[in-house]
């Protein structure tokens, strides 16, 4: 059963979220809605990636981010509620010099006020690279 409030929403009106913002000027992309998890890529070029000549970690977490926040959108009634990141952690596990990382969140709790997802993020060998939690507020429109 899907978890989205638009059933039909694509990956494709997904990135349209996108424009103007950091998530444009790094190149996430989004690839793939299902039942329950959204995807996107990013590429690990001089836009991400830190002095040493690997990807910063930092681009990990608007990765992160960038998903968790947008799967919250798409699970509520955005009419009548924001939502906003709270609190975000990551453990980044192993490097990457170049190439796309896709990031797949999931949920591990969807209430009523806050929602928290479950980041995995992936090179293009499907090696695990980090590992995100991100804690959303859901607020009342004012």
């Amino acid at each position: 059963m899907s978890i989205w409030f638009q059933k039909d929403i694509s990956a494709e009106q997904c990135n349209q979220f996108g424009n103007n913002t950091m998530a444009e000027i790094i190149g996430i992309v989004f690839t793939e809605i299902g039942e329950n998890y959204i995807k996107a890529t990013m590429p690990v070029d001089h836009r991400t990636r830190q002095p040493y000549g690997i990807l910063h970690g930092g681009a990990s977490v608007v990765l992160a981010e960038t998903l968790g926040s947008v799967a919250s959108a798409l699970v509520i009634d955005t009419s009548l509620f924001n939502c906003v990141g709270l609190e975000i952690n990551a453990n980044h596990l192993r490097s990457v010099k170049s190439g796309f990382v896709t990031g797949i969140a999931s949920p591990i709790h969807l209430g009523g006020t806050t929602h928290i997802w479950d980041i995995r993020i992936i090179d293009e060998s499907g090696r695990l690279i980090c590992v995100s939690r991100l804690t959303v507020a859901i607020l009342n429109k004012r």
